[in-house]
């Protein structure tokens, strides 16, 4: 069965900011019984990349992660304004956070990030012929960049050393797609 059986009675929203709106919903869910559920949207898409140079090389940004008070190490990522050029939006990250510019942009995979509580959803690229350039940080971003061979990457995977979703979803979508 593939027909919605939620009934949506009305959204309140809760909280906004400019890059998310918390809401309530009062429901009726499946069984007819009412109910509320929270949902948080996202203002932004998000996008992630993985870029691969002619040695089979990638690189992966490490940065203090406030909501989660952990270190992480996670492919290079951000946020694009919905209704701009995803592609757009993606290039301009992987410059601010590594340098890097690439000719070869392939779509690999879309993502929806938690789909019991958002509505997010992550595009990721595979980025090859790279040629290096200079970053450009936001002000809220202080970044470690690590270039590693892609099998590596791959490795802090496996060893549960990388736990983002999105990179954990992109690095094995690209180890398929490399043959690795």
């Amino acid at each position: 069965m593939t027909d919605n059986p939620w009934k949506t009675l009305k959204i309140t929203p809760v909280y906004d900011n400019p890059w998310i709106r918390l809401e309530q919903h009062d429901i009726i869910n499946p069984a007819g019984k009412p109910g509320i559920y929270g949902k948080v949207h996202f203002k932004n898409r998000a996008m992630a990349i993985i870029p691969i140079d002619s040695e089979g090389n990638t690189w992966l940004i490490g940065q203090y992660r406030y909501p989660l008070d952990v270190y992480s190490w996670e492919i290079p990522m951000g946020g694009g304004p919905i209704g701009m050029d995803l592609l757009e939006s993606a290039k301009r990250e992987l410059k601010e956070e590594t340098g890097l510019f690439a000719e070869k942009w392939t779509e690999i995979m879309k993502i929806h990030t938690s789909n019991s509580v958002t509505d997010e959803l992550a595009i990721l690229y595979l980025a090859e012929e790279l040629t290096q350039g200079e970053t450009e940080f936001e002000e809220t971003e202080v970044l470690q960049i690590k270039k590693l061979p892609f099998p590596e990457a791959l490795d802090m995977v496996m060893s549960g050393e990388i736990t983002d979703s999105i990179s954990v979803a992109g690095i094995l979508k690209a180890a398929r797609i490399l043959g690795y």
